[in-house]
């Protein structure tokens, strides 16, 4: 993926050094060559080609943190009150 990436963007700044050295080219024209034909596409195709990726790892972080949220859970049924289940004595009845 990346390899073709690199290649596409040595296509494109060659299509940039053309167009700076043309005789009527101009070094402007060169830069917006290279950024709306290599930068710009590339960018959004290697968003677009790591979707997957970054949905899996959010997929991942969200069970880690469900597993560890349960394995907490379950270390707290020792059968003693914790902080957070504490009941406070009832008051006395006259």
């Amino acid at each position: 993926m990346y390899l073709v990436a690199i290649g596409w963007l040595y296509v494109a700044l060659m299509m940039a050094v053309v167009e700076a050295t043309s005789a009527q080219g101009s070094v402007l024209g060169a830069l917006f060559t290279f950024l709306a034909y290599g930068v710009g596409p590339v960018a959004l195709v290697m968003y677009l080609l790591g979707t997957p990726a970054r949905k899996a790892k959010l997929r991942a972080q969200r069970a880690a943190e469900e597993q560890a949220a349960h394995t907490s859970e379950q270390a707290d049924e020792g059968g003693h009150a914790t902080a957070a289940r504490t009941i406070a004595p009832e008051a006395e009845k006259p």
